[in-house]
């Protein structure tokens, strides 16, 4: 009993020979170099950063050395966990995407990292093919049309905006004072651009009711910035 807790507690990875940590650092590149190709593909023409993906190539070694030196050692490991914890990261994450891939780097460095390719090969070209499917998928970036007007006016712009886009422009948000009104309505990017074809653009028609203290059209999507 007292020999297998010296075992867990004290033997490090003094077995591993060189060319064995040299293999698994390079197996852990492709793949990383694999993740970087796929990050590049799936945000050509949308939020792409180069840094960012320079970091998850990176990481992905620091992680497969991480894993290489603690081994099967529990006390090593349950140190390093405690170091690691006093870390805090507070970059805000532009892309809900940009999480799946640092969950991908890290996943396939410690793979590498326990030396076991098959998973982290497997996975990566499953992970891989899947954010090529549908990575590049943009989001239907939403619309918000800001009216600030008297009381006069408020069932008429009600009226233009049910009259201009029936049920598709959505009221948000209804502020009202003794004398002036505000409306948020949302619309799609879809249903703006066919309207952009009548005639009469909304900006034009709304300034047309009169007494119009300003007209805001703000567009919204899903993304975090920081």
């Amino acid at each position: 009993m007292r020999e297998r807790l010296w075992e867990l507690f004290v033997d490090t990875t003094g077995d591993l020979t060189v060319e064995t940590i040299i293999i698994r650092m390079a197996v852990a590149s492709l793949i990383a170099g694999f993740i970087y190709l796929s990050y590049w593909l799936s945000h050509v023409g949308g939020i792409y950063s180069k840094k960012f993906n320079v970091t998850l190539l990176t990481l992905t070694l620091i992680t497969t050395t991480v894993m290489i030196v603690i081994g099967n050692n529990l006390a090593l490991s349950l140190g390093m966990v405690g170091a690691l914890s006093i870390v805090r990261f507070r970059t805000a994450i532009k892309d809900s995407r940009d999480t799946i891939y640092i969950f991908w780097a890290i996943v396939a460095g410690i793979c590498c990292g326990a030396g076991d390719y098959r998973v982290a090969g497997i996975g990566s070209v499953f992970v891989f093919a899947g954010l090529l499917a549908f990575g590049r998928i943009k989001n239907d970036n939403r619309i918000l049309m800001i009216i600030r007007t008297s009381r006069a006016n408020e069932e008429r712009v009600e009226a233009l905006l049910f009259q201009r886009y029936a049920r598709k422009a959505v009221l948000r948000v209804k502020n009202t004072t003794e004398t002036s009104a505000e409306f948020i309505y949302e619309i799609s990017r879809a249903v703006m651009n066919r309207d952009r074809k009548k005639d009469q653009s909304i900006t034009d028609a709304v300034y047309a009711l009169g007494n119009i203290e300003y007209f805001n059209i703000v567009m919204q999507n899903d993304d975090i910035s920081s």
